[in-house]
């Protein structure tokens, strides 16, 4: 701890990062009963705390090191904070991007000076050919988290934190990715105010330390989500590990509508975009009041980047409503005949606002309808449930259910009276061209596609709904295709959605 309280406090950020304010956000502190503050790390000159860090790292290294030059594997912030440290000081710096990075991001890079090579689809992609390149060049490379010259200039978040409120704060909601960030700020805050408690905040789909705090050893991911995509690691970083074990204590996991409401609050309060990743803070926070009834707090959020792709803020809206527990979908299941629509509208009354309403004739039995309810809060959308089935309604809630959210709502159009031995897949694909034609290149020629869907929503990844009409005999053929497709993908043919639907 001493150690690392030296290496934040002696550090060198600021001869490129700024301190950042600490805004008040009255509107969310009176609905949330607590005192909430916003660090604003999304005003740095690269819009993200990362420049901190990568300023410092690079600030230190020796003459011969930086005669080499420096070279990272990012794509995003990390890759922005090198190239301008970089610079700042004068020294060439390489940044390995993967292919599917949004063009804005790769032209801000070369905007630094930073020389840009593409490769790969994926994060591990580019910092396997970055290893190559260090091999071969004697670069000096930049680790985005796993270095303690890195931790100590995150770290310098917590030294102004301690400025700002005097010490006078609960709790201190932070980001985590590998680690980085928490890290330098637990390690800070624990030696000086032990009683304020860390807590640092991941995506459900992206939890690398939380399991690994759990297990009390690293945990190596299969796989990430891609949605907060700035913290979408495989497995954090050994020194970070072994701080977060130290210092740190808990983690809040936090689902994509949580993140798009927290989103959605920090607009409200400063009238700022952040990127998923830079709404983790906001989105743990919200949820820890919410779960565990906190009143009178000070409570500090760490908004901490605004790289957000503009076309990605469609999809944020449209889910911000279920984050908020504002909105609630269901399938309805009513009579096939004349009048039965009416009489379902007409028990939902006029105090419930429909938001979204979707049908489509598909037998003469019954009727299935996809329908979204402007609500108050999980209790309203539960009665709501039981008040259809007290009516004779049958119902399913599909409010949680991301196969609903993501494509069905899109998409009802009701069941085909020719497709056989069908499965349905959801999958993920890079967004870069000729993604979808190696997909199908792969395909099985008997493999007849019968559900197609996609919808851009601005991230690196497209989101894919396939349905495919599997012959008889051919099923582990399919599945070996699957294997080595190199895709990530959930099967989706029990889901209560599908068999409704479609």
């Amino acid at each position: 701890m001493q150690k690392m309280l030296k290496q934040i406090l002696t550090s060198k950020v600021y001869e490129a990062a700024v301190e950042t304010p600490l805004d008040e956000a009255p509107v969310l502190s009176a609905a949330l009963g607590n005192r909430v503050l916003l660090k604003r790390e999304d005003l740095q000159p690269v819009f993200s705390f990362k420049l901190r860090g990568a300023y410092n790292k690079i600030a230190h290294l020796s003459a011969e090191e930086r005669a080499q030059g420096v070279i990272a594997a990012s794509a995003g912030n990390h890759a922005q904070g090198v190239a301008f440290s970089a610079r700042q000081l004068g020294i060439r710096a390489v940044i390995v991007m993967p292919r599917t990075t949004p063009q804005i991001k790769v032209e801000a890079v070369r905007g630094m000076g930073g020389e840009v090579i593409l490769h790969g689809d994926s994060y591990s992609e580019a910092q396997d050919h970055c290893n190559r390149l260090i091999d071969e060049t004697g670069m000096t490379f930049i680790h985005p988290f796993d270095d303690e010259l890195v931790i100590a200039g995150q770290g310098t978040v917590a030294d102004e934190l301690l400025r700002q409120t005097a010490g006078d704060l609960n709790a201190v909601f932070v980001p985590v990715g590998g680690g980085g960030l928490i890290s330098g700020v637990a390690a800070y805050l624990k030696a000086l105010c032990p009683e304020v408690r860390v807590i640092g905040v991941e995506p459900v789909d992206s939890d690398a330390m939380y399991q690994s705090l759990q297990a009390g050893r690293r945990i190596r991911l299969e796989s990430v989500g891609i949605f907060a995509d700035g913290v979408a690691v495989l497995e954090v970083g050994k020194e970070t590990f072994n701080l977060c074990r130290k210092y740190v204590d808990e983690i809040v996991r936090v689902n994509t509508d949580e993140v798009c409401s927290a989103i959605k609050s920090i607009y409200q309060s400063t009238r700022s975009i952040v990127e998923p990743a830079g709404a983790l803070g906001m989105a743990g926070l919200k949820k820890y009041v919410r779960d565990r009834k906190i009143q009178g707090q000070t409570l500090v959020a760490i908004s901490s980047g605004a790289n957000m792709n503009f076309e990605r803020l469609r999809y944020v809206a449209e889910r911000t409503q279920i984050g908020e527990k504002q909105e609630a979908l269901f399938a309805v299941t009513i009579p096939e005949q004349p009048g039965a629509l009416k009489r379902f509208c007409a028990e939902i009354g006029e105090e419930i606002n429909i938001t979204e309403f979707n049908y489509r004739l598909s037998g003469r039995e019954c009727a299935h309808i996809f329908v979204g309810l402007a609500i108050r809060g999980d209790q309203e959308r539960r009665e709501f449930g039981l008040k259809l089935a007290g009516k004779g309604f049958e119902n399913v809630d599909l409010t949680d259910n991301e196969l609903a959210k993501t494509h069905i709502r899109y998409m009802v159009g009701g069941r085909s009276g020719v497709a056989r031995r069908e499965v349905l897949y959801r999958f993920w694909f890079p967004e870069r061209p000729g993604a979808l034609v190696r997909f199908l290149g792969a395909m099985g020629e008997n493999w007849n596609i019968s559900v197609f869907h996609y919808r851009l929503q601005g991230g690196d990844y497209g989101r894919v709904l396939i349905g495919l009409e599997i012959p008889d005999g051919e099923e582990q053929r399919f599945r070996t295709f699957l294997d080595h497709l190199g895709y990530r993908y959930v099967e989706e043919s029990e889901n209560p959605a599908y068999s409704l639907f479609l």
